[in-house]
């Protein structure tokens, strides 16, 4: 997908959900890392993670549009923009916008678990931190915890 593209893709999505044009910039920045996009307060243009289109469907390109529309729309009205304002929660429902982008490490497989499992009612639990299996017990039977190893974590939001 081109710049332009993805352009044509936000002004579409922006009259179909929002019922408002969006008259600025919508490019790819493949600077951005861990986020999904980004909204410029001062130009007004959007700025969309390349990655997004690798590792995941269009829906979820769909969803972080939507985020960064309602930033974009919000600012504009001079209403609530920011992510813990209840005008911006409340329009991210209505038009069915991601609220979080999914990790790219998870999908990647970067991710990884300590696994521990109960030696009697063989409940696994995955933990990000290691512990002393000697100072805990299975939350559920009250049995002894075993340590079983690290295992790759891996979303599926394709």
């Amino acid at each position: 997908m081109t710049n332009e593209e993805l352009e044509e893709l936000v002004k579409k999505i922006s009259i179909e959900y929002f019922g408002r044009d969006f008259k600025h910039q919508a490019i790819f920045n493949s600077r951005l890392r861990t986020t999904g996009g980004r909204y410029h307060l001062a130009s007004h243009n959007l700025d969309f993670n390349p990655k997004i289109i690798e590792y995941f469907s269009s829906e979820v390109l769909e969803g972080i549009i939507k985020h960064e529309l309602c930033h974009y729309h919000l600012y504009i009205e001079k209403k609530g923009y920011r992510h813990g304002d209840a005008d911006f929660k409340e329009m991210l429902e209505e038009v069915g916008g991601l609220r979080y982008t999914p990790s790219f490490e998870a999908q990647e497989g970067k991710i990884k678990r300590w696994v521990y499992r109960c030696k009697e009612c063989d409940l696994e639990y995955y933990r990000k931190r290691r512990f002393n299996t000697a100072a805990y017990r299975c939350g559920q039977c009250g049995g002894h915890l075993i340590l079983k190893g690290q295992e790759k974590i891996k979303t599926s939001w394709k």
